[in-house]
């Protein structure tokens, strides 16, 4: 069932991110509504911070007053958020009928981490699997996982082309 789980944006009382999203947490466990909700996210960032000289690692709020839940709407889940201390509702043009986020606006966020296993190294040949070069063989130059980016020598139009894609838009050509 928890394949029918999206995620939606939660408004809380500024300050009571982490009260919200521990409460809600709690009484998921309490009334075993593990497969109905299944995660609940503050998106932070860790920045350094120069303090009297010194460098310091913090954590900082991408969101400051939301929480972000992923679970299948139901009347129960719903009452359940709802109505958690410290929470006024629901993100959406009407707080009765809460929309989830797109698929597109979660991997922007950066809240769901897709694994892509890479089959190719630098200098290895790919075949594009996606966009205007779709077809096309080319050779990876330059590989970031971090921020799911290959980018490969293409030859076209006469000349090589370097281009950024995404990990899943190449794949690797079996030799």
């Amino acid at each position: 069932m928890s394949d029918a789980a999206k995620w939606y944006v939660v408004h809380t009382y500024s300050g009571y991110e982490n009260k919200v999203a521990s409460s809600i947490e709690s009484a998921v466990e309490n009334m075993k509504l593990h497969d109905l909700i299944t995660a609940v996210n503050i998106p932070t960032e860790t920045v350094i911070e120069v303090k009297d000289g010194k460098p310091n690692e913090v954590k900082r709020k991408l969101f400051p007053g939301y929480v972000l839940v992923k679970m299948v709407m139901t009347d129960e889940t719903w009452y359940l958020v709802r109505n958690t201390r410290g929470c006024t509702g629901f993100v959406s043009p009407n707080s009765n009928k809460p929309i989830p986020l797109t698929d597109e606006e979660v991997e922007a966020m950066g809240v769901e981490k897709h694994e892509i296993e890479i089959g190719y190294a630098v200098g290895d040949s790919v075949r594009i699997v996606d966009t205007k070069f779709a077809g096309f063989i080319g050779v990876v130059e330059a590989l970031e996982p971090s921020r799911n980016l290959v980018r490969v020598i293409v030859p076209a139009f006469g000349r090589d082309v370097p281009t950024e894609l995404r990990l899943d838009q190449v794949e690797p050509i079996d030799e």
